[in-house]
């Protein structure tokens, strides 16, 4: 297993739609493996192919809740139903999210309350989860990656204009930059 670099906004492959797992062979187990170790070592809640450079649909997450309830898995070509989402601003205390890609901040944003997760595992088979709270903004956010939307791009403003000067004064937005978790220290 090895911690991976992980790409920061800007790079082409965080911007497109991934590409269907096709193939479910050890190559897979070991980019499964290696994401794992990634997102632990960044640290973080979730990590999408796309963000270590991978267009491949699949994502890992590893959260525990206030009960002390690990919830861990890999979601491989997902599917995601969302209940609708609340009207209003995003409360800045309860919503506020960040992301590996765009690291070190954190900004507001409003997800639906409620997710149902349909996806396969590494042996291919089918899956479903339903989730709330937490649990559904972390599928929310890592889908997203999917489809080559951050976070950031859903953002309302002023935040959206918080970000883009972040992501300026930075010198992020081009092509190839990453951090290395345990390394570069961008999460701290």
């Amino acid at each position: 297993m090895a911690v991976l670099p992980i790409r920061i906004s800007g790079d082409p492959v965080l911007h497109a739609p991934a590409l269907a797992v096709a193939s479910f062979d050890d190559d897979l187990r070991t980019l499964v493996a290696d994401m794992f170790e990634t997102m632990q070592a960044a640290p973080g809640v979730g990590l999408a192919a796309p963000q270590i450079g991978v267009p491949l649909r699949l994502f890992v997450y590893g959260w525990t809740d206030e009960e002390g309830l690990e919830h861990s898995g890999t979601a491989i070509n997902p599917v995601l139903w969302l209940s609708p989402m609340a009207v209003g601003e995003a409360d800045e205390d309860e919503e506020s999210e960040g992301c590996l890609s765009f690291p070190g901040e954190r900004f507001p944003l409003r997800r639906a309350e409620h997710a149902i997760l349909r996806a396969v595992d590494l042996e291919g088979t089918p899956f479903e989860v339903h989730a709330s709270g937490w649990l559904s903004r972390i599928f929310q956010h890592e889908f997203d990656h999917l489809d080559g939307v951050l976070y950031v791009d859903r953002l309302d403003h002023p935040h959206d204009k918080a970000a883009a000067k972040i992501l300026r004064k930075s010198g992020w937005g081009v092509p190839g930059q990453s951090w290395l978790p345990g390394i570069d220290h961008l999460e701290d």
